[in-house]
Order: C-alpha cells, then structure tokens, then sequence
C-alpha cells in the first residue's frame, strides 16, 4: 500500500471521499480549523488544507480512484500514481486535534503592533500588525501611495518593533 495525491471537484470533497470510500479506498483529506465571522457571528469552519486535494490510500489498482465520481485526477509520476511518503502523512496526522489543524492562535502578535519587514521589495519599511492568515502568513497596514494597504506576507518576514 502506499499513498498518492488526488485532485477533487471543488465543493465536492464530501461526495468525493464517498465514493472513493464505496471504491474500497482509504481516503484522507486534512482539514483546517479556522475561525470566521459570518453574519456578526463568530463560528468555526473546517476547510481542506490542500484546497481541492486528498490523499488516497493505493492497494493494487488505481484506476477506479482515478475515474471515482468527485476525483478530477491523481497527481501522475510518469505513467503511475506519485507516491506520497508515509512520514508525510504521519506528520500531517499528528498536527491534528479534534480531526482538524488548529494553528496557533497567538502568533507572538497583537493586532495593531507596529512591525518591520524584513524581506522582500518593502524591505526596512513599518507597518501595523492586522492579523494571521492560514498556512504561517500574516496580513500587515502597510502605507503606501498616500493610503494603507493591506499585504500578505510570510510570519518569517516581519518583527515586531519595541
């Protein structure tokens, strides 16, 4: 047995993972825990954390992974399925609490901290701290044309400024 990568119809993942299960495969798709608010209120949503893609535990065939009902394709290495590590999966599995990934809700940050960017074209400039994105990435204020402007960036590539 080993693992391979698939790529789901998007807003089909549930019946997707369905028919793969019917299939007789194994299928694992990773979600993450994100807080958001929705009409003034604040709830909790388990999104994928590849986007449209899962795992798929291979036994002998993949061809019927491959046409099941939700799966657009598996991500190929030449002729065959790309084989995902086990320790990849393993690492993934143990990240999740309550059948999903949590990331950290204090990033070292408070909204508002002044910070400095440390790479990048905007390097050396100051911006205000806005707040955490998915996958370590950070939303900063950052002045620019006459007016703030909000700006993506890696956690790794701001410092707060004391």
């Amino acid at each position: 047995m080993y693992w391979a990568c698939a790529r789901l119809e998007p807003h089909r993942e549930a019946l997707a993972l369905h028919c793969l299960a019917i299939n007789g495969y194994t299928a694992y798709l990773p979600r993450l825990r994100e807080q958001r608010v929705r009409n003034g209120r604040k709830i909790e949503v388990r999104t994928p954390l590849f986007g449209p893609y899962c795992f798929v535990a291979i036994k002998l065939q993949w061809h019927a992974a491959r046409w099941s009902v939700g799966v657009l394709n598996l991500i190929m290495n030449g002729v065959q399925p790309a084989k995902v590590p086990d320790a990849v999966i393993d690492a993934i599995r143990s990240r999740e609490r309550n059948g999903a990934i949590e990331l950290p809700r204090h990033p070292g940050f408070k909204v508002g901290d002044q910070v400095r960017i440390l790479g990048g074209p905007f390097r050396n400039h100051l911006a205000l701290f806005a707040g955490m994105k998915p996958r370590e990435r950070v939303e900063i204020l950052l002045q620019l044309l006459g007016g703030e402007q909000r700006v993506t960036l890696a956690k790794k590539d701001i410092e707060v400024v004391r």
